[in-house]
């Protein structure tokens, strides 16, 4: 009744529906006059587990005003966020398909690049924005932090080339499949931790995010699984998977069959 602003009645009313779909998953306890949970109990909506972690850690309304987190909890935040003024002229940009010009600094210093963006991303540390950069002409990851400015160019149009029909490596869905580090005595814990009971946890990714998602995993990528060291516990049981994949130079042990 606090949560939606309803009266009695109504909730009562609510209820009652409520057992008429799902009989057997509730019954009201004459003791505490409250609602419970049947042993019976199946749940009528499937909800994905991430949205139910952001509700639970940071309230149904994902951290909006007035909200507060359901249940005590702690965890640690990307330590690299995207600036907001800079995000929004992105996500504009995305929306209306529109050109942005931008301040970017990467190993090489700092440039002004004009990029026709489509989508952003997260590889676990960091959210990037994928692009057709005008200067380099390809399709390239962005890291969001590192934009110093963005304005949309009022009055350009991407050209045909630089939609993202055109963009190989982010079309392209790769099916990677990973395995328990045969050298690490880890099977178990792996099997359980990735929900893989017939041993193999069949990553599917695009070719464009591969790289990014088996350094963030710590998957030894190499052929012979020779990454000695402990924090690398599955292994790439087929690296030419990652045959013609751009990104596959961050992929730790990996070397190209050329």
């Amino acid at each position: 009744m606090d949560r939606f602003g309803l009266g009695a009645a109504a909730a009562t009313r609510d209820f009652a529906q409520y057992r008429e779909i799902a009989p057997t998953n509730t019954e009201l306890d004459t003791v505490s006059k409250l609602y419970v949970i049947r042993d019976t109990f199946s749940p009528l909506v499937e909800h994905p587990p991430e949205r139910v972690l952001t509700a639970l850690t940071q309230g149904y309304g994902y951290s909006l005003d007035g909200e507060k987190p359901l249940i005590l909890n702690e965890s640690v935040s990307l330590l690299s966020q995207p600036k907001v003024e800079i995000l929004a002229p992105i996500a504009r940009a995305i929306s209306l398909n529109q050109v942005v010009r931008i301040s970017y600094t990467s190993a090489s210093g700092e440039s002004e690049r004009e990029i026709v963006p489509f989508a952003i991303s997260c590889d676990g540390l960091r959210w990037h924005v994928r692009a057709y950069d005008r200067k380099r002409k390809d399709f390239v990851d962005f890291v969001l932090a590192r934009i110093g400015a963005a304005q949309i160019q009022q009055g350009q149009k991407p050209l045909e080339n630089e939609n993202l029909r055109n963009d190989d490596q982010w079309n392209r869905m790769l099916d990677l499949p990973l395995v328990p580090h045969p050298d690490k005595n880890c099977s178990q814990i792996m099997m359980r931790d990735y929900d893989m009971p017939d041993g193999v946890l069949k990553l599917r990714v695009r070719a464009a995010m591969a790289g990014y998602v088996l350094q963030q995993y710590h998957v030894d990528c190499s052929t012979d699984h020779s990454i000695a060291d402990e924090a690398y516990r599955l292994w790439l049981s087929d690296p030419l998977a990652l045959y013609g994949v751009k990104s596959a130079k961050l992929a730790p042990g990996y070397k190209s069959p050329n």
